[in-house]
C-alpha cells in the first residue's frame, strides 16, 4: 500500500501542500491509519539515521520504493506490513498480501528478486491455515521470481489480523534502469491502467457479498468478483518497461492506492517537482468499479485503488505501451500530460479544468466500515 515517506535532502519536504503548518508546529496524530505529510516532516523526516551517499533515490512522498548504488546495480527497496483478511479465503488474502508488496517494489522498474518475511500471527491460526496462505506466497514468489531469503514466524498473544507481521521486497538490475518521479519532465505522456476504484469494489465485493447482491443483484455480483483479481499492478508495470524505460519508454510509475487516482497523480507531480494537466474523461474505467461507487455515494477517482498503475513515459512510447497492456488484457488509455511546475496539477471535466487537491482522507474508509457495521 501507499505510504507517506520522508524526502531526499533536495526536496521541501511540504512543498506543494496547502493549508500546512510550514512553521513546523507540533501536528496530531491521526486517529487511525497513515500519518500525515506534515507529522512525517515533522517528526520522522529529520531524524533518517546515518547519511549515505550510496542512497540515490531517497523516501518522499509519492514514490513507492527506495533505491540504492551497491557496486554498478541499483538495489531498490519497498516495506509494507502484511495484511491477511482470513474472510476472504485464505487463497484470496494471501494473493493480495503478496501482491500489495510485489506492486510496490515493481514500480522501480527492476525486477524483483529477494523477499524478507516477519510474520507475527494470532494465536487462532492454525497448520492448515498457515500451510494455505504459505502455499499461495511461494507459488507468487515462484513465478515472478523472487527468492525468499530470511524472515521470522510464529504465534503471539496480543496480534490480530489484519496485520499480522511485515515484509521487504528487494529489486536489482542496472543503475541505468531504474525509473523514478525525478526522471518525468514536460511534455512526457501520463497512462493509467484499469482506471479508478479498482480495491474499493475488489474489497466491498470479498468482504460484503451479500449487500452488494442484495443492493445490485446476483448478475453484477458476480461480474464485480473478477475484480479482485485485478488488485495487482505487477504484470502492468513489468509489461510497460518491457517496451523501453528513460529516454526510450516509461520515466516513472506509481500504484494508485489509499485516495485512489487523483492521489496517485498529485503524488507523481509533486514528488517530480513538475505540474500536470490530466482528462478524467480519457481515463480508462470498469463499468462495475463505477456502478458500485455510485450505488454508495462515492467518486470513484478518489477511492483506494490497488491495481491501477499510472505511470509517465516519453510521448513517443505511449501508444506502444497502451498496446503491449491492451495484447495483455489489461485496459489502459493515455489520459494527459506532464507539464512545467508553474502550469500546477489540474483535471479537465466535461471540457472544465480546475486545480487537482490531494484529498489526504480517502472515502472508502468511512463507507466500509459503515457498510461493515450495517451488515453486522
Amino acid at each position: 500500500m501507499a505510504k507517506y515517506v520522508a524526502f531526499p535532502p533536495t526536496q521541501n519536504p511540504l512543498r506543494g501542500l496547502t493549508g500546512v503548518h510550514r512553521s513546523m508546529s507540533k501536528t496530531d496524530l491521526p486517529e487511525i491509519g497513515k500519518i500525515s505529510p506534515e507529522v512525517f516532516a515533522e517528526m520522522i523526516y529529520p531524524r533518517l539515521g546515518a547519511a549515505d551517499d550510496s542512497v540515490i533515490v531517497g523516501p518522499q512522498s509519492g514514490v513507492d520504493v527506495g533505491i540504492v548504488r551497491i557496486g554498478d546495480q541499483a538495489v531498490a527497496m519497498t516495506t509494507d506490513p502484511f495484511f491477511i483478511v482470513p474472510q476472504y479465503g485464505w487463497e484470496r488474502a494471501a494473493w493480495f498480501a503478496i501482491h500489495i508488496l510485489l506492486s510496490d517494489a515493481v514500480t522501480s522498474g527492476l525486477p524483483p528478486r529477494y523477499l524478507t518475511i516477519d510474520l507475527n500471527l494470532p494465536l487462532s491460526i492454525d497448520r492448515e491455515g498457515l500451510d494455505l496462505m504459505w502455499g499461495v506466497v511461494h507459488r507468487e514468489c515462484e513465478k515472478y521470481g523472487v527468492a525468499v531469503v530470511t524472515g521470522h514466524t510464529a504465534r503471539y498473544e496480543g496480534c490480530d489480523y489484519p496485520m499480522v507481521g511485515g515484509a521487504t521486497v528487494v529489486c536489482v538490475g542496472p543503475e541505468d534502469s531504474y525509473v523514478t518521479p525525478r526522471l518525468a519532465r514536460p511534455g512526457d505522456s501520463i497512462i493509467i491502467t484499469k482506471g479508478p476504484a479498482i480495491e474499493t469494489t475488489g474489497l466491498f465485493v470479498a468482504a460484503l457479498p451479500a449487500m452488494i447482491e442484495r443492493r445490485m443483484g446476483a448478475d453484477f455480483l458476480a461480474r464485480a468478483e473478477d475484480v479482485f483479481w485485478m488488485m495487482s499492478v505487477v504484470d502492468d508495470a513489468q509489461i510497460a518497461i518491457a517496451q523501453g524505460v528513460r529516454e526510450d519508454g516509461v520515466t516513472c510509475m506509481h500504484d494508485a492506492t489509499e485516495c485512489g487516482v487523483y492521489g496517485a497523480l498529485w503524488e507523481i507531480a509533486d514528488a517530480a517537482e513538475l505540474g500536470m494537466v490530466v482528462d478524467r474523461d480519457a481515463i480508462v474505467t470498469v463499468p462495475e468499479c463505477v456502478q458500485l461507487c455510485d450505488e454508495l455515494g462515492l467518486d470513484p477517482f478518489g477511492c483506494i485503488s490497488e491495481g491501477t498503475l499510472v505511470l509517465t513515459c516519453r510521448p513517443h512510447a505511449a501508444d506502444g505501451i497502451v498496446a503491449a497492456l491492451a495484447d495483455a488484457d489489461i485496459p489502459a488509455s493515455v489520459c494527459g500530460e506532464m507539464r512545467a511546475p508553474d502550469a500546477g496539477i489540474r483535471i479537465v471535466e466535461g471540457g472544465v479544468e480546475r486545480p487537482l487537491q490531494h484529498t489526504t482522507v480517502d472515502p472508502f474508509w468511512a463507507a466500509f466500515g459503515q457498510a461493515l457495521a450495517e451488515e453486522g
